[in-house]
């Protein structure tokens, strides 16, 4: 018997997720002892002062188990988006929301799942590893969203129908009122999940948001991450409101502590940080501005973005333009994994980082001249 005769057979031919290089893989591949990251959508400014303290005072509790449910953090998210207590479900990251969503709701070789293609690849790995059916409608011209396609792809056995508003990796969104007559299209059965992960970067964010319209529909669930505007990537937070009916499925299963004491501790700090809130805010939507016009007037296309990120195709391959920045000491995403070999992108970064990159871009176009 081999080894992996024991796994699952689907399992055996997953690939794992992708992530961006690490800055400490690219000193050492290319011998620098600086590297700029503009490669994980992560916040230029880092993390609140606020939460930095909160984390050093709290550090003496980590023996100590978080309460379950994190009652007090879903209190502040439902008193901050002015939506019931019950309907907010927090989790180790939108990612595990994604997939408690998935394992809920979803019967394994019975019901379908439908999103976009491209799409987060965790949409993919999670309906892959229930045994669930996924149907991926292509996205428009441009990246746009073909909402009837979405719509057109369900059948009255689809269990949840995933749109990433804005979406990674173009930036591309579209207003909440066509995500509300998305959710009235939907069969009976379907759940549409909202990932909101770059939602408050869109501006302006009220027009885009599915949360101030939380309680026009019955069938819909958004995420949201602390990863983004907040600076918690590393501590893992995020959360969905939803029907309370289906909040209450989810808090069954998932497993018991899984957003730790700490996490919790700066998710309520950051949400009274309104002040480091306001300055990243402030930060990307300007550097998203000239890092659009500088690489433009460089010659490239670059795709209108509501997130904190822009994806653009250079005049040059962009494969070439990637490694030459690598060997530059400066990290951005390739969108290979994507199926879109041809296309870059690029997260927002604080003003040195961005003229270093803008730099950088000059540089390796005037000499591929």
């Amino acid at each position: 018997m081999q080894p992996s005769d024991r796994v699952r057979e689907d399992v055996r031919e997953f690939t794992p997720y992708a992530p961006g290089l690490s800055m400490e893989e690219i000193k050492e591949q290319y011998g620098l002892t600086r590297v700029i990251k503009l490669a994980s959508n992560e916040n230029p400014l880092g993390a609140s002062p606020l939460v930095k303290r909160v984390l050093a005072r709290k550090a003496d509790t980590v023996f100590r188990y978080p309460r379950a449910g994190n009652p007090a953090l879903t209190a502040a998210l439902a008193a901050f988006h002015a939506v019931p207590g019950d309907c907010v479900v927090a989790g180790n990251g939108s990612d595990e929301i994604i997939d408690l969503l998935v394992r809920v709701t979803c019967r394994p070789g019975q019901d379908n799942v439908v999103a976009f293609a491209p799409c987060f690849s965790i949409y993919v790995q999670q309906t892959r590893l229930c045994g669930v059916e996924l149907r991926q409608p292509p996205l428009g011209p441009d990246f746009a969203f073909d909402l009837p396609a979405l719509a057109g792809a369900c059948d009255e056995r689809t269990a949840l129908v995933f749109l990433t508003n804005p979406d990674n990796p173009s930036g591309h969104a579209v207003p909440a009122g066509d995500i509300v007559a998305l959710a009235r299209s939907l069969p009976p059965r379907a759940l549409l999940v909202v990932d909101e992960a770059y939602a408050e970067f869109a501006e302006p964010a009220e027009r885009y948001s599915m949360l101030a319209r939380f309680a026009e529909c019955d069938n819909v669930v958004v995420l949201r991450t602390f990863s983004k505007l907040y600076g918690l990537a590393g501590l893992r937070l995020g959360y969905g409101a939803m029907p309370a009916w289906l909040a209450d499925y989810l808090l069954r299963v998932r497993l018991p502590f899984s957003v730790n004491l700490l996490a919790e501790a700066a998710g309520l700090a950051a949400l009274e940080d309104a002040d480091f809130v306001s300055a990243s805010l402030t930060q990307v939507r300007r550097g998203r501005e000239l890092l659009a016009k500088t690489l433009t007037d460089q010659g490239c296309r670059v795709y209108p973005s509501q997130a904190n990120f822009l994806m653009f195709k250079p005049p040059c391959p962009a494969p070439d333009l990637f490694t030459g920045l690598l060997s530059r000491g400066i990290i951005i995403r390739a969108l290979k994994s994507y199926g879109l070999p041809e296309l870059l992108r690029v997260s927002i970064g604080n003003n040195e980082e961005n003229e270093a990159f803008l730099a950088a871009v000059k540089d390796i176009l005037d000499h591929a001249g």
